[in-house]
């Protein structure tokens, strides 16, 4: 069982909050109470000791990062290294699954312009993280990695997408982000990439459709959107003072 033994109102709350929502059983005890019988785990906050027997591990918690303790916790417990690995299915909106010792500890679906943030929110502090992307969506992936600040692996993403029953809709993205990170991949730190004739057509359809006079940008723009330079929003401003 888990122990919380801290006198910091931040990590207290924090820690037993996260404990909470991963639904683990665990415990509360002064900071200077003796431990349980059943404890097999501690968590103190900074600067904080226990006086519990070698054979049980301390996990020091910070007030701004208790979820990060708890998932170095559970991983002790389970025996693992606690390596975090990060798998991002790329898309018009990238799922993202957060694994420690191949549970996944968290999941997220946001705009691809805040991919890199999350990435990086979860990686700090991590030991030995790397993130796997796949390798579809290649100008949304491209831009992605250039913008991560850690290890990259490109993942081949063929069947990563799993069948969606009843109730499931709308996961899909999220799932297959945690199949990816299961997959070890190429090492890369940028994807060089020539927009197709196709993708440079989606992009100025897609323009279009945004376009409050319903014109579409020219291609030399939508170049420029595909290889990151620009957004949609940004290409049809130019678009617009050019005309």
């Amino acid at each position: 069982m888990i122990v919380v033994a801290t006198e910091d109102f931040e990590v207290y709350h924090g820690v037993v909050q996260a404990l909470r929502d991963r639904s683990v059983e665990f415990t509360t005890v002064e900071a200077d109470d003796p431990l349980p019988d059943r404890t097999s785990l501690v968590i103190v906050g900074p600067d904080e000791t226990t006086d519990a027997p070698d054979e049980i591990p301390a996990v020091t918690a910070r007030p701004d990062a208790p979820r990060r303790a708890v998932e170095d916790a559970l991983a002790r417990l389970r025996g693992g290294d606690g390596r975090t690995i990060v798998g991002i299915d790329p898309g018009e909106k990238p799922g993202i699954a957060v694994l420690v010792d191949d549970v996944v500890v968290a999941a997220f679906q946001v705009p691809p312009s805040d991919a890199a943030e999350v990435v990086a929110r979860e990686v700090e502090d991590a030991v030995d993280p790397v993130v796997r992307i796949g390798d579809g969506a290649r100008l949304v992936g491209s831009r992605i990695i250039d913008d991560i600040d850690a290890p990259v692996e490109l993942v081949d993403e063929t069947g990563t997408t799993p069948y969606l029953g009843t109730g499931a809709r709308g996961m899909g993205d999220v799932l297959a982000a945690a199949n990816i990170a299961r997959i070890e991949g190429e090492p890369t730190d940028s994807r060089a990439i020539e927009p197709t004739a196709g993708e440079i057509q989606r992009i100025k359809d897609r323009s279009r459709e945004e376009s409050e006079t319903n014109r579409a940008i020219d291609e030399t723009l939508a170049r420029r959107v595909a290889v990151g330079e620009l957004t949609i929003e940004e290409a049809l401003l130019e678009h617009r003072d050019d005309s």
